[in-house]
């Protein structure tokens, strides 16, 4: 079987939100200096917070249902794989369906725990719908929310899991 042709991901984008009725999207340029903390012990020793943003949610869970939908879900890291589920408005959905761990990898991360590779996962994977039109709701709401349960959940670092 050939090789699928590379995907244009900004001509993509650009071609859906104009289909939606959006004005032109706005890439977001960060003038900031991102923060940084090194890490001050081995990865093996590290508790591993999970934050993806492709649209997980959890049997029981309500679905993201709208295109700029800034609530998150948690989603406990020891779930089983059969009971999450996927819905996100901008991109397709048939790999992360058939299996979740594309998009949520806790089969891997898991593993990476039983090989004591780090020490454990959080108790919860954090997981959102990205695409999310509005980048100061992002910085403003979501991204101090999910920081705050990271936080709360006293994480050495976190792995981010984009669509």
């Amino acid at each position: 079987m050939p090789a699928a042709p590379p995907v244009d991901y900004i001509e993509r984008t650009k071609t859906l939100y104009s289909s939606l009725g959006h004005p032109p999207y706005q890439w977001v340029a960060n003038s900031d200096t991102p923060p940084w903390s090194p890490l001050t012990k081995a990865l093996s020793e590290c508790k591993l917070g999970v934050v993806a943003s492709g649209g997980i949610y959890q049997l029981g869970q309500i679905a993201f249902h709208h295109k700029d939908d800034i609530s998150y879900r948690k989603i406990p890291t020891s779930a089983p794989i059969d009971e999450l589920r996927i819905t996100h408005f901008a991109y397709d959905l048939t790999a992360a369906r058939q299996d979740p761990n594309a998009v949520l990898p806790l089969r891997a991360l898991n593993h990476l725990v039983a090989k004591q590779r780090i020490e454990c996962l959080a108790t919860n994977a954090l997981t959102f719908m990205g695409g999310i039109y509005s980048s100061r709701k992002v910085k403003d709401v979501l991204a101090p929310a999910i920081v705050a349960e990271l936080k709360e959940e006293e994480v050495d670092l976190a792995i981010l899991i984009p669509v």
